[in-house]
């Protein structure tokens, strides 16, 4: 009797982690036998697990925070995705026993923006909160869609810096100081990517940021989206959402690599908006 293929997403916290019940009803949707769990891996701990995974028959793996840069260079061998960016957020073993890191965030936050939210980015004016692994991702896939101004502010100025240095397009990249973003004008659209939701911090932003039409997008969800989605409303946005869609994304886009075919996303969504609705409560 084959064993089933066992797949897991690393974190640390990762209790909270919807993506098991994600690829669960993405195997019953598609038909595909697998094993997927929700493994804690702390920092310093991080190598030593996910190689017990990938030796004990492990196929392929998602990483969430903290540990997305370590999964980038725990790996033999990167995606160009993955190599541009610095950080990983899917893990494949490969026929030959290497290890390949990836990264869908980006693109699976486009996806949601575009297909799901009918969000147009080309040519749009885009704040990025953040300079973390997330807001790399999605900085490369948003100038990838061809926005046409992405503004990034981060606490740390310099991490903001180092990012608009990596990505290397002045015409279409700058950055503010997080003290100065009431002076930055309005945005077609915002994207949270810090941690302030998850650490439970206040994230003080001018109203003016918004404009009529402006669409608001925090990359957590669940609780840790809240704040962000309640200051976006109150503000003036014409729509805030959180980070649920995107996370259904770049989870069909693991399951895609892992497996061959790709699932469909709206009923896995509504499975992981009852769950996060439930946790809620």
């Amino acid at each position: 009797m084959l064993a089933v293929p066992r797949y897991a997403v690393f974190g640390h916290p990762v209790g909270h982690s919807l993506s098991p019940r994600l690829h669960a009803a993405f195997a019953v949707q598609t038909g595909v036998a697998l094993e997927y769990t929700a493994i804690d891996a702390p920092p310093e701990r991080f190598a030593e697990i996910v190689h017990a995974h990938f030796n004990s028959d492990g196929r392929g793996a998602n990483v969430t925070l903290p540990d997305k840069r370590l999964a980038f260079e725990l790996a033999d061998t990167h995606t160009r995705v993955a190599q541009r960016v610095g950080v990983a957020n899917v893990l494949t073993r490969l026929p030959d026993g290497r290890i390949e890191a990836h990264n869908t965030d980006g693109t699976g936050l486009v996806r949601d923006l575009r297909e799901r939210h009918c969000v147009a980015l080309r040519g749009a004016r885009v704040l990025l909160l953040g300079a973390g692994g997330a807001a790399q991702a999605t900085a490369w896939a948003l100038l990838d869609e061809g926005v046409d101004e992405l503004v990034i502010a981060n606490r740390t100025t310099a991490r903001a810096l180092a990012l608009s240095d990596a990505l290397a397009q002045p015409r279409h990249v700058c950055v503010s100081e997080w003290n100065a973003l009431g002076r930055s004008g309005s945005f077609d659209l915002i994207l949270n990517a810090t941690s302030a939701g998850v650490r439970g911090d206040a994230l003080p932003l001018p109203s003016s940021l918004f404009r009529a039409g402006s669409f608001a997008c925090d990359l957590a969800y669940g609780a840790a989206a809240l704040p962000f989605i309640a200051w976006a409303r109150e503000a003036g946005a014409r729509m805030a959402i959180d980070g649920l869609g995107m996370l259904a994304e770049t989870a069909a886009d693991s399951f895609e690599r892992w497996h061959g075919v790709r699932p469909g996303t709206d009923a896995a969504l509504h499975v992981l908006r009852e769950a996060a609705d439930q946790a809620r409560k």
